[in-house]
């Protein structure tokens, strides 16, 4: 018998999808704070999408964002200029994650909402909190497990550190 999961008002999710959409939103956060970097594109589908946009701007209906790329070839060019053109002061982020909320769209596609704080340590040591807010994914199914089809990263202030070079 397998054991499902619901939101208010979404059709079950079972348990399986469940823990690995959970493992996709790990191992993204992990990613990123270990500076495997070149494995982000990875995590989305090949058309996929992702977006820096603040609280204000989605309240506001506003659709362009601080960020914007899409498709994995627009995503891999970012982590190249990245490593090889930009500029910016040695730093790590840590990501601290909470419970994902998954829903069922349709046939192998979920809605995924999950809140995060990321901390930015500097070479000195100092950590500060660096961004609150909240993930807004689209989450498809593919042959080697779930990918990001879209991903909205929502952050709740409206004042962006001018250093927003790594991928949230």
């Amino acid at each position: 018998m397998q054991t499902t999961l619901r939101t208010a008002s979404s059709p079950a999710v079972r348990e399986d999808v469940q823990a690995a959409i959970v493992r996709l939103m790990a191992d993204y956060a992990h990613a990123l704070d270990d500076d495997e970097l070149e494995s982000w594109p990875d995590f989305f589908t090949d058309d996929g999408t992702y977006r820096l946009t603040t609280r204000e701007n989605v309240a506001a209906g506003l659709p362009v964002g601080i960020i914007h790329c899409e498709g994995r070839g627009m995503l891999r060019d970012r982590i190249a200029a990245l490593r090889t053109a930009n500029i910016f002061e040695p730093h790590c982020y840590t990501h601290v994650l909470g419970p994902s909320r998954v829903a069922a769209v349709g046939d192998g596609i979920w809605r995924v909402r999950s809140n995060f704080s990321v901390y930015r340590t500097f070479e000195s040591g100092e950590s500060r909190l660096y961004g609150v807010g909240k993930y807004l994914d689209i989450v498809h199914a593919q042959g080697d497990g779930p990918r990001l089809r879209e991903r909205v990263v929502v952050l709740d202030s409206r004042c962006v550190d001018v250093l927003t070079v790594i991928p949230l």
